[in-house]
């Protein structure tokens, strides 16, 4: 791909464009490589065994399409999906977009208190969802919220008589009926609204497009050389834009195949679902790669249990990437061509990648180099003038990629896109002489535990409905597994006994995430605060990390758990 000009004294860069965006909407996307590449396999659930060639998975996404028809689903409805990765996520993703459906996708790590908010403020009309898994009983979360939820006429469990019906509820519809469906709808139709944790207290819902996310799926694998030969295992969770939009339609547009190695990650099945299923390419973020370096069978054995000489590539994001990971990605993996990404869910998500021939340097010290059909600039985030080249500002971004809005809140739309078009990302960054991009801090007041973005007010909003406690505040305090931790700040009501971090945590339990409770609780009379009345935050952490005897740590160490969340 050839790079437009950009200039070279200023923090600006403009992506190549002579690979033409795609025109069209998923489900015609998906329909042509069928057409094209029917009798090569599309999807594997390793952990069942199941298999689709491309003409079965269209075959069974335009039986879900029937059945969504049949049960009245119009243009613009909204789905939900409240799952673990599985054959039916996927399915349930093209069968909502070759119907113009609004996939709302909810993750699986929420509770009541997130449930019960996204039903609500999406009108999600349909439920798709799995019964338990691991620790959640989303059949009881279900039960306790529906109620409460108007637009929410049916609840379709997965793996359940509720699937076999749906499916079934497609028999009286007519044969051409998806079809006709599919030639009223545009590529700049919105199709998804991913949820996204936000200083309004509540988790803001970034509307996509077809246009958006096909697009954006197509040329991260573009740039790492996907072809129909490319066999992808998909770790990463589908809930989130690199599992569904990276991966799905990264492998459909391409006519690739997409590899399922279980329902969450882990790292002996990832390497045994690459090994067995022979694939080219894997996704994850830094730990998860850590943690499959990391197991028995890659270490000091003669005869390794995994083959993994089939691999070529596959993309690391959601934080930086330490120097002996890639090494050993490239060496001991056979990854020579993995890359690094860095984007944002309202971004579709990727808007920065390394090339497939970067060096080490590059593809660790970098978020590489602007996207085809995008534009970057930094900017002071004060007068919003666009800085030279290797000074830090605010990143922003313009393109196909960037959201139609957020779902029903237009004034916290036009605080992210300016009337240029421009995403403010809220992230601090520079563009270097090279033309690579680096992140060198936030503007958003935000934690980033294990790598899941987690926003103080949305937790504060919370703990302020428990009757003892007065106001609250939540920072981010350091943390050696996890990078950072939550910590709450607490002023309890006068005459009511002060609450420890266990009791905080039982009244979040089963309500909120679990990366949102505050591992720490300070109890106090009042909050440090400026001559103008700010809480400073600032003097908070200090306090804490003092108190507490908290060191900062290596982001290499941190856990997998949630690092997906660092994009978006």
């Amino acid at each position: 791909m050839v790079e437009r000009a950009s200039d070279p004294g200023l923090s600006y860069a403009a992506g190549p464009t002579d690979v033409p965006l795609l025109e069209e909407t998923i489900g015609a996307n998906l329909e042509r490589t069928a057409a094209r590449h029917g009798d090569r396999e599309a999807l594997v659930e390793v952990a069942s065994g199941r298999r689709w060639t491309y003409a079965e998975f269209d075959a069974a996404v335009n039986e879900v399409a029937r059945g969504l028809l049949g049960r009245g689903i119009a243009v613009g409805d909204r789905v939900g999906i409240w799952a673990p990765n599985c054959a039916e996520w996927t399915i349930v993703q093209y069968a909502t977009a070759k119907i113009g459906a609004v996939l709302v996708n909810i993750n699986p790590a929420y509770r009541t208190h997130e449930l019960s908010y996204v039903l609500n403020q999406s009108g999600l009309r349909m439920l798709i969802c799995a019964r338990q898994f691991k620790s959640s009983d989303y059949r009881g979360m279900v039960d306790e919220v529906r109620g409460d939820c108007e637009a929410l006429e049916e609840v379709v469990y997965i793996a359940t008589s509720d699937w076999d019906e749906l499916v079934a509820a497609g028999d009286g519809v007519a044969a051409d009926a998806v079809v006709e469906r599919l030639a009223t709808l545009k590529p700049t139709d919105p199709i998804n609204i991913q949820y996204t944790s936000g200083t309004t207290g509540f988790p803001k819902g970034a509307t996509l497009s077809h246009r958006n996310i096909l697009n954006n799926g197509y040329f991260v694998t573009e740039l790492i050389g996907f072809t129909e030969q490319d066999r992808l295992a998909i770790p990463v969770p589908f809930y989130h834009c690199f599992g569904m939009v990276m991966g799905n339609l990264g492998c459909t547009s391409h006519g690739a195949a997409m590899v399922i190695p279980a329902p969450a990650f882990d790292p002996g099945d990832t390497l045994q679902a690459v090994s067995d299923e022979k694939c080219t390419g894997v996704y994850g973020v830094p730990t998860m790669f850590i943690a499959m370096q990391n197991h028995p069978a890659m270490n000091g054995e003669d005869d390794p249990a995994y083959d993994l000489s089939s691999l070529r590539t596959g993309l690391m994001a959601g934080s930086p990437c330490p120097i002996e990971v890639m090494k050993r990605c490239v060496h001991d993996m056979h990854m020579a061509e993995v890359g690094i990404a860095y984007g944002m869910t309202e971004t579709s998500p990727v808007s920065t990648q390394t090339r497939v021939d970067d060096d080490l340097e590059r593809r660790t010290s970098t978020i590489g180099r602007v996207h085809p059909h995008v534009e970057i600039k930094i900017v002071d985030p004060v007068a919003g003038e666009t800085l030279p080249r290797d000074e830090p500002g605010e990143l922003c971004t313009r393109g196909y990629s960037v959201m139609i809005g957020y779902w029903e809140e237009p004034e916290l739309t036009a605080e992210s896109i300016d009337s240029d078009g421009w995403m403010h990302t809220g992230d601090l960054a520079v563009i270097r002489e090279d033309g690579y991009a680096n992140i060198v801090g936030r503007i958003k007041d935000m934690i980033i535990r294990g790598g899941e973005n987690v926003y103080p007010r949305e937790i504060e909003e919370f703990l302020y409905t428990h009757p003892d406690i007065a106001d609250v505040q939540v920072i981010g305090v350091p943390d050696e597994k996890y990078g950072e931790e939550v910590c709450a700040w607490v002023r309890m009501r006068d005459g009511t006994q002060p609450l420890d971090a266990g009791a905080v945590r039982e009244f979040s339990q089963g309500k909120l995430a679990h990366f949102k409770i505050p591992r720490y609780v300070m109890i106090v009379d009042e909050f440090p605060m400026t001559v103008t009345g700010k809480v400073r935050k600032v003097e908070m952490r200090e306090k804490t990390v003092t108190e507490l005897g908290l060191e900062s740590s290596d982001p290499a160490e941190r856990s997998v758990e949630g690092e997906i969340g660092a994009m978006g």
